[in-house]
């Protein structure tokens, strides 16, 4: 097993804090140093805000964990300044199969149009993505002071007040006391913060068990997603295989629910499990092994006064269509510009309510979209089971059966359709990147467009004037000047022009677009800003 698992990244440090005469204040103070919580860190530090991130651990996660990474949340990290480290070690695929018993259904490609510069999913071991976290955030801390990360640092009591959160931190050392401007719990799904505040989750636990294995092997399968529905090495039930770096595989295995977990993780039966999928010839070495249940939960709110929750701690999905860590950088994406508009006193605080409608929205399209997965793959009655093997069988034939078949909806960023944020919209402009939308990617002069997007707001101009910069309200406001003759693959002018024959767009921090319009109006930008940061509502826009 790689030492990755044994090397202390962040080991406990004694701290000021835990020497001074009364409880010191922090602006912000992250809970939990998994990816969720490192990257809500680092990007509030990228911004200026001052943070402070605990967990009782010093070391990545045990097991992968987490290993399909979609093209979304890699363009988020390629603003954290992770993505290229993540697609360089990564195995990167776009193309998956569907297997009924042994035949091949049918297959898909996930990114069948060019024109972007992250594709559709990368997999990669979890525990390679907070070491790429942990080591930007020490580098971040090292350089600007803005960022410290305490291992050995457990918080056992949570007590909101009306202008904070008063934290106990149980060390090594003994207790302290400490007091945060705002607290992010980033603490996972059995989230401590939650059940300190007395909160739980609301939805569906599935009546069914799978088995994940990371198995060490070498093997000539293609770089692929595989899933099976009722394989003959796993009869009535279904299966699903990644490769991964390091010769590692990732292997799912349905087990049914009336099952002893502790029986099904013995390394002998996991074994045997695997031979019969494998072949009695094939050598491998298994490096992790776990039992998951379906859970399909939430919060009612991710915003409870000065406390906010992001991540595990706030939503569970189940794991097949890669919706967990991808929707918790979404969630950290969402969360970051607002709350440092806050702390900078540039916004309302009621900005932040808008944090919580966004993610529940996404929540909510998530947790809809995996229990459609989990009824597919796990039909709890005979009638539902001959639907969807009679959906199996037309598939193999007939293209208009493949889109019912439901091996995990994967991952997708959501569009805040509706969202109080939102400004005007342009009817002659393409439906994918309308207000509320992430951007989409395209080649622009010198590069990318994503990589000219982020952390600021932006008026992206297409054949269009404007001035250089605005500022409005204490805001301030860059353009970003395009031109589509500038793009002879014709992307840019597909993917934002559409019948219009020229563009402005107000892009919010989060590369999500806030308004548009086919000409400048500083009186209109004005009017999109102040919805956009929740001094003003959007009431009778587009």
């Amino acid at each position: 097993m790689t030492k990755i698992f044994e090397t202390p990244l962040y080991p406990y440090v004694r701290s000021s804090d835990q020497d001074a005469g009364r409880p010191v204040r922090h602006a912000v103070v992250v809970l939990g140093a998994g990816p969720v919580g490192l990257a809500t860190a680092i990007d509030l530090a990228q911004q200026g805000i001052s943070v402070l991130v605990l967990d009782e651990n010093d070391k990545v996660s045990w097991g992968s964990r987490a290993i399909c990474f979609a093209k979304r949340p890699l363009e988020i990290l390629d603003r954290l300044g992770c993505g290229q480290k993540m697609v360089d070690k990564g195995v990167v695929w776009n193309l998956g199969k569907v297997f009924f018993d042994e035949r091949k259904v049918y297959d898909f490609n996930l990114l069948p149009e060019g024109g972007h510069k992250r594709p559709a999913f990368i997999n990669l071991q979890q525990y390679y993505l907070e070491q790429y976290l942990v080591e930007r955030a020490l580098e971040i801390g090292r350089d600007t002071g803005l960022l410290e990360l305490r291992g050995g640092n457990r918080v056992s009591a949570v007590e909101p007040q009306e202008d904070g959160v008063k934290l106990t931190v149980e060390t090594p050392d003994g207790p302290y006391r400490i007091m945060a401007d705002w607290l992010i719990a980033c603490d996972g799904a059995g989230s401590p913060t939650r059940t300190m505040m007395g909160l739980d989750f609301q939805g569906r636990i599935f009546e069914d068990n799978f088995l994940i294995a990371d198995v060490v092997m070498k093997a000539d399968f293609p770089t692929e997603r595989w899933f099976w529905f009722d394989p003959p090495f796993n009869k009535g039930q279904s299966a699903l295989l990644h490769r991964q770096p390091d010769d590692v595989w990732r292997i799912d295995l349905q087990l049914g629910w009336d099952i002893d977990r502790e029986a099904e993780k013995n390394p002998a039966r996991v074994r045997e499990k695997l031979k019969a999928m494998l072949g009695e010839e094939v050598e491998f070495e298994l490096e992790w092994v776990s039992i998951y249940t379906f859970q399909c939960r939430r919060m009612e709110k991710f915003r409870h006064g000065r406390v906010i929750f992001a991540g595990d701690a706030a939503h569970q999905v189940s794991p097949f269509g890669a919706r967990g860590a991808n929707s918790g950088f979404q969630d950290t994406d969402n969360l970051a510009w607002k709350l440092k508009l806050v702390v900078d006193g540039t916004a309302p605080e009621s900005l932040l309510d808008s944090y919580d409608e966004e993610r529940v929205f996404a929540a909510d399209e998530n947790i809809l979209n995996s229990s459609r997965s989990t009824d597919f793959i796990t039909p709890k009655s005979h009638a539902s089971r001959v639907f969807r093997d009679a959906v199996l069988e037309l598939a193999e034939h007939h293209a208009f059966a493949r889109p019912l078949v439901n091996s995990g909806r994967l991952s997708l960023p959501a569009t805040y359709d509706g969202s109080p944020l939102n400004g005007p919209d342009c009817a002659a402009m393409p439906v994918r990147t309308r207000p509320g939308a992430p951007a989409s990617d395209a080649p622009v002069a010198g590069g990318w467009l994503l990589d000219r997007l982020g952390d600021r707001f932006q008026l992206v101009t297409i054949d269009n004037e404007a001035p250089a910069t605005l500022t409005i309200d204490g805001i301030p406001v860059e353009r970003v000047a395009l031109s589509a003759a500038n793009d002879p693959t014709g992307a840019l002018a597909a993917r934002y022009l559409g019948e219009a024959k020229s563009a402005v767009y107000l892009m919010r921090p989060d590369q999500h677009v806030a308004a548009r319009w086919e000409t400048f109006d500083a009186g209109e930008v004005t009017k999109a800003l102040r919805i956009a940061t929740a001094r003003s509502d959007n009431a009778g826009r587009g």
